[in-house]
This record gives C-alpha cells, structure tokens and sequence, in this order.
C-alpha cells in the first residue's frame, strides 16, 4: 500500500485529523482529481461539475483538524474514492 494510500484511509477512518500534514493534504487532492485555486493563503478546490468546493488554509505545516473533516465528509458524500 502506498503513502498516498495510507493517507486516504487515514482520512477516511478519522483517527488521525490533528496528525495530516497540509502538503500531503494538497497531494492527495491533487491525485484524487482535484483542481486548485488560490486566495491568499486559502486553496480552493474544486471537482469536476460539482458547485460545492473545499477551502483549506495550512496551520504551520499541518492542516487543521476541522478541515481535514470537511474533506472527509466531502469524499464520503460525493463517493470520491483512491
């Protein structure tokens, strides 16, 4: 299994929200299909012809906790799978 495996399930699972890096947060969106704006510090994605978007904004180098949610019920709502 590999690294960006092992970070989707860690999303999903929602065992390790406080523990996700913002870089590898970026990647796995990216491999997922994602598209990318920015804002000043906030990155704004978006998939495919859906209206609903993620915005996410770094912590340091982690990813905040409560965004790492939102993405979690993004994927699980619209079955976005790895």
């Amino acid at each position: 299994m590999s690294t960006t495996e092992k970070l989707y399930f860690s999303i999903i699972s929602g065992l390790q929200d406080k523990n996700i890096k913002f870089k590898d947060l970026q990647k796995l969106l990216h491999i997922l299909g994602f598209e990318c704006r920015v804002r000043g510090d906030h990155f704004i994605y978006s998939y495919g012809t859906l209206r609903e978007n993620i915005n996410i904004q770094p912590s340091g180098n982690m990813a905040k906790p409560y965004q790492v949610k939102q993405v979690r019920s993004f994927l699980q709502k619209y079955q976005i799978r790895f």
